[in-house]
C-alpha cells in the first residue's frame, strides 16, 4: 500500500532518454509535435517528436489499471486534445504538453519503478 500510496518518492526508474536534434543543430521545443505513443514490443515510448524513452522491461506494461497498464494510462491523460464547441476551444483551451513534458518523463519513470515492484508483489503471492 505504502508503494502506491508514496508513488511521488519513488525513485525513478532507470529509463533512457533519447533526445535527438533537428537536422538544423539545435531544438525547437514550439515545434515540438506531441506524440505519447506507448511501444510495447520494444519498450519505448515516444514522447514527442524529439523525445523517446526506451528501457522499459515487459512486466512495468502488465500493471493494469482498468484498460490501460499504468504507464499507456498517464500517456492518455496527458494528451493534447481539442474541445468540439469552438468557443470552448478558442477561449478556454490552453493546455499544451509541452509544458508539463518534463514532469510526465519523471512521472513515467517512477510509475515504471512502481508497475515493476507491483508485479514483483503479485508474483510472489499463492495461486
Amino acid at each position: 500500500m505504502d508503494l502506491h500510496l508514496n508513488y511521488e518518492t519513488a525513485k525513478p526508474f532507470g529509463l533512457k532518454r533519447v533526445d535527438q536534434k533537428d537536422p538544423k543543430g539545435f531544438q525547437n521545443p514550439s515545434g515540438l509535435k506531441p506524440r505519447l505513443i506507448a511501444r510495447k514490443e520494444t519498450g519505448d515510448i515516444e514522447i514527442d517528436t524529439h523525445t523517446r524513452l526506451s528501457g522499459i522491461p515487459p512486466e512495468a506494461w502488465d500493471y493494469r489499471l482498468g484498460t490501460y497498464s499504468a504507464l499507456e494510462w498517464i500517456l492518455e491523460r496527458y494528451k493534447e486534445r481539442a474541445p468540439k464547441d469552438p468557443t470552448i476551444r478558442e477561449k478556454f483551451n490552453t493546455y499544451r504538453f509541452a509544458d508539463y513534458k518534463e514532469q510526465v518523463i519523471e512521472l513515467l519513470q517512477r510509475v515504471c519503478t512502481i508497475s515493476v515492484a507491483t508485479m514483483k508483489i503479485i508474483e510472489q503471492m499463492p495461486k
